[in-house]
């Protein structure tokens, strides 16, 4: 039987630009406490930790005077790096993951493999230049910073949707429950799924 850890991890990351600090549960309750500066983006960190059952804070002091680039991208290497970080060795864990999830016109699929080489796959586009103060594009530079930051293959792809709100959400809340099955414990394994006895 698998002994369950402390999955936590909180880190501090100070640029010239941004100003982060982030709290991260993986065995959360799916609270969350943002402060990001973009409404729209606490939005979408919001879904993420409520759909994932992850407990998160997170409170950035970016240049957003400059526009939301660094502020999204920057916590998106944060948030990778915790999630890196709380899984530790990951023995015992699912390792993949994955989600088809709908929200009203938008179907969206997320995929994650835990196996500490990053990739990314990014299939989508908005109908809308901004969701409220975020521009996005900058949803995929932020998904990019995650995968690479937490050394995932990531796939997300936007199998349809009209509104760009509904698609952004659906992503974010399809990647939650993603990764929320690949860092689940899987009672039956005995140290990691890997061939290789490491991951």
């Amino acid at each position: 039987m698998t002994t369950v850890k402390d999955r936590t991890a909180e880190l501090i990351r100070n640029t010239r630009e941004t100003k982060i600090k982030l709290y991260l549960n993986l065995d959360g309750s799916g609270t969350s406490e943002t402060d990001t500066g973009i409404g729209f983006f606490d939005h979408m960190l919001e879904g993420f930790a409520r759909h994932g059952f992850f407990d998160l804070k997170v409170s950035i002091d970016g240049d957003l005077r400059v526009d939301g680039h660094h502020s999204v991208e920057d916590c998106g290497i944060v948030l990778g790096n915790a999630i890196r970080e709380a899984a530790g060795d990951k023995a015992g864990i699912r390792r993949y993951g994955s989600m088809i999830l709908p929200m009203d016109d938008a179907l969206v699929l997320a995929s994650v493999d835990l196996c500490s080489r990053p990739y990314f796959s990014y299939d989508a586009a908005f109908n809308a230049e901004r969701i409220g103060e975020l521009e996005t594009e900058l949803i995929r530079e932020f998904f990019y910073a995650v995968s690479y930051s937490a050394m995932m293959n990531l796939h997300i792809k936007v199998l349809s949707g009209i509104n760009s709100h509904h698609i952004a959400e659906a992503m974010f809340k399809a990647f939650a429950k993603a990764l929320d099955e690949a860092v689940s414990y899987e009672e039956r394994l005995t140290g990691v799924l890997s061939t290789k006895g490491s991951l």
